[in-house]
């Protein structure tokens, strides 16, 4: 994992961009990975969405991280905590105070918040240093599903934190993937602070994906927005496509997608390729996965992590379990 210039970090993306889109979206159906809703508008609107009424799933962890950050800090003692995803880091403020108030004089806690979106990080960190100058923090442009994952060295323990239930957008095979190779960065000792949305009425679940205002509509809209200005796309446009969520019964999942409206005829200049799209085909965009602790904690210890303790919110919505290497 490191840091890039935004020179090299536009080329990385634009290159990754390409890459997905070649193999995504002239699959059956066409798919692209979440992380490409996820640029800086994208990153602006998701945080508009966990202010929504109906999106329940930031409340929830946000209590049970006022209830429990001290003891975090405490039982774990990290001298390095790794947000993955980090975004605006807003929840994250909870633990930086809990570690800010338990740290031993003299030491010096170190904040490495990780994102793809070199905009939402840059400002955020720049504002978390402002806030907390006691913390040192280190942010890094970084995309932390590549399979070169490292994490920097501490002293003492390090702490990884993957908030916001985000472990749902992977399938279970990636999940393992993805646990496996977190679990060998980490070093025996170590800490992992997963947050996961719990199963729950359907209805709910489907509202919080699809808002009476919009807003994640939009949201899901800005991914044809990535490709139409990353790849330098004609005759792609956002208005061309309706927000669709549907619950999974089988995978307990939601899912997103994007319907055309019309048939769709766009030449990517990047790909130099042209692609069809007929009036009422969807494109894959998001799965957002729904556990309960014991199938959770299964995995988690199939990958290396002994889980230490779980806890809920007051209405059984949400779950942060916190787990060791």
């Amino acid at each position: 994992m490191t840091t890039t210039g935004p020179g090299r970090a536009d080329t990385r993306e634009v290159n990754g961009l390409a890459a997905d889109a070649l193999s995504g979206l002239w699959q059956d159906p066409p798919r692209l990975p979440t992380k490409w809703l996820y640029d800086e508008r994208g990153s602006r609107l998701f945080d508009e969405i966990t202010r929504l009424p109906e999106y329940y799933p930031t409340r929830r962890e946000t209590a049970i991280l006022r209830a429990r950050a001290a003891e975090i800090a405490e039982v774990t003692e990290a001298q390095v905590m790794v947000e993955l995803g980090s975004g605006t880091s807003t929840k994250t403020r909870l633990l930086l105070d809990a570690f800010t108030d338990a740290a031993a004089p003299g030491r010096r806690f170190t904040y490495v918040p990780v994102d793809v979106s070199t905009e939402v990080l840059t400002a955020s960190a720049e504002t978390l240093s402002q806030d907390y100058p006691g913390i040192e923090v280190v942010p890094v442009v970084a995309d932390f599903t590549e399979p070169d994952l490292t994490l920097p060295d501490a002293d003492g323990p390090r702490l990884a934190v993957f908030l916001g239930g985000t472990i749902g957008n992977f399938d279970a095979d990636a999940r393992a993937e993805f646990y496996r190779r977190l679990a060998g960065s980490l070093s025996p000792g170590d800490w992992f602070l997963l947050g996961t949305d719990l199963v729950k009425d359907t209805g709910r679940l489907v509202a919080a994906y699809d808002d009476a205002a919009g807003v994640t509509a939009d949201f899901n809209r800005n991914m044809i927005e990535v490709l139409r200005t990353g790849l330098d796309a004609r005759g792609l446009y956002p208005d061309d496509f309706e927000h669709i969520a549907r619950w999974n019964p089988r995978e307990h999942r939601i899912e997103m997608w994007l319907r055309a409206r019309r048939d769709i005829e766009a030449y990517f200049a990047v790909l130099g390729r042209s692609w069809r799209l007929p009036a009422g085909a969807e494109i894959h965009t998001e799965i957002s996965t729904k556990f309960d602790p014991d199938s959770l904690r299964k995995e988690l210890e199939e990958s290396g992590f002994g889980v230490v303790s779980t806890w809920t919110d007051d209405f059984g919505d949400f779950a942060l379990t916190l787990g060791r290497r």
